[in-house]
């Protein structure tokens, strides 16, 4: 006869293991928003009597569905936010992903009147549905860009940056002039870039990254990564996206939050 001891543990090696491999599901709710769509993102266990940080991410076509994303290829971006998540790399967060304007993407994202329409459509919007607390805007390529440029004019409300394959190259290279010029809190940024997107755009980020560690970004609050393998596409992005949400979302600076 084995001994109890040896049983248990038996037991306990075959439970473990699957226990492990059972990752909770966030959810996906989707409102209208005017002739677009807002997706938003819920963690696994989402408590409405908590508080969460909330990230604010561009392209939202591009982020969860591959259907509705360009190329039929999304960032996954749920998938990685529960990966993250249950392996406790990483705070619960909310994700709002605002679809792009389509063909006036690029004014929108250049233009004035986008910081409105997050500050005063999109965020009353996911306060009055969820309990929120901070705010972190996020994108890639020229979402990448108007997430650092309204980053750096409103640090006291965007305190961390997702910043993915950014368009530095727009308007004579402006956001580095932006850079310099900077005053204030400094948020928290992710910046990376693929080796084949081509040899200016890789300059570019190394440049960008250079002009923010001059301002005073450091390790602490500023993550630059360089992927090998990653060209300027929803799939490269998809393989970098919890990376990103682990250092922007670090467990230990919200374990104080309700929302952690």
């Amino acid at each position: 006869m084995r001994p109890m001891g040896a049983t248990l543990r038996d037991a306990f090696a075959r439970v473990l293991p699957n226990r492990r491999r059972t990752l909770r599901r966030g959810t996906l709710a989707r409102f209208p928003f005017g002739d677009r769509q807002l997706t938003v993102y819920l963690p696994p266990g989402h408590n409405p009597e908590r508080e969460y940080p909330v990230l604010y991410m561009q392209d939202g076509q591009n982020l969860f569905d591959d259907e509705r994303s360009f190329a039929h290829h999304s960032w996954h971006l749920h998938e990685a936010a529960d990966a993250a998540i249950g392996a406790r790399s990483a705070a619960p967060m909310i994700i709002a992903g605002l679809d792009h304007a389509g063909d006036k993407r690029i004014e929108e994202y250049t233009g004035e009147a986008y910081a409105r329409t997050l500050l005063e459509e999109v965020k009353p919007l996911i306060d009055a549905k969820y309990g929120t607390r901070g705010m972190a805007l996020g994108g890639s390529s020229l979402g990448g860009l108007v997430s650092l440029r309204l980053g750096l004019k409103y640090p006291e409300l965007f305190t961390r940056l997702a910043v993915m394959s950014p368009s530095v190259w727009w308007n004579d290279r402006v956001v580095l002039t932006e850079v310099d010029a900077f005053e204030g809190p400094r948020p928290k940024i992710w910046l990376d870039i693929g080796w084949r997107e081509g040899r200016k755009t890789l300059d570019d980020a190394r440049l960008l990254r250079g002009h923010l560690e001059t301002k005073g970004w450091t390790d602490a609050d500023l993550r630059y990564y360089e992927d090998r393998r990653g060209d300027h596409s929803e799939w490269a992005w998809s393989r970098r996206a919890r990376m990103m949400l682990e250092f922007l979302f670090a467990p230990g600076e919200f374990q104080n939050s309700n929302g952690s």
